[in-house]
């Protein structure tokens, strides 16, 4: 992961949507943005190394055959495992919400005017978690 700035992939079929993410993530000064507008653009450049992926669960707006976001984060959880994917949706269900962990997304945040807090909140807070995880390690290793 770059210690420096945090490289973050933004997929969504939403054009607004994705372009108010984007301009809020690109005045903090720790990130680096990618955006996408279909899965399978994500995941053609999954090499570019995210350190963290939102994505939407729905992905249908642009093309219909689309990869929906499940799809999408089975096959990025295939490409990476350790890359966290919150997923996003408008949806407020918590049957969604239970899929998409049971897809081992690392949170599921619904679209709203809160949005972009919960995020920047789930980044922060597993940026802490792995920090403390390299942190323990590097102590486990000198016992």
């Amino acid at each position: 992961m770059n210690t420096d700035k945090i490289k973050l992939f933004l997929v969504d079929d939403d054009a607004v949507f994705l372009k108010s993410l984007e301009i809020e993530f690109m005045h903090l000064p720790d990130f680096i943005v990618e955006t996408y507008a279909t899965g399978e653009l994500c995941l053609k450049n999954i090499d570019h190394k995210p350190d963290v992926i939102i994505l939407d669960y729905h992905l249908d707006g642009i093309e219909k055959d689309a990869m929906n976001g499940i799809e999408t984060l089975d096959k990025i959880k295939q490409a990476n495992p350790f890359i966290p994917v919150v997923m996003l949706s408008s949806q407020d269900s918590i049957e969604v919400a239970i899929s998409c962990m049971h897809h081992k997304a690392f949170d599921y945040v619904v679209k709203s005017e809160t949005a972009f807090l919960r995020l920047q909140k789930n980044i922060t807070t597993f940026l802490h978690y792995k920090k403390m995880e390299r942190e323990l390690n590097w102590y486990m290793e000198r016992m």
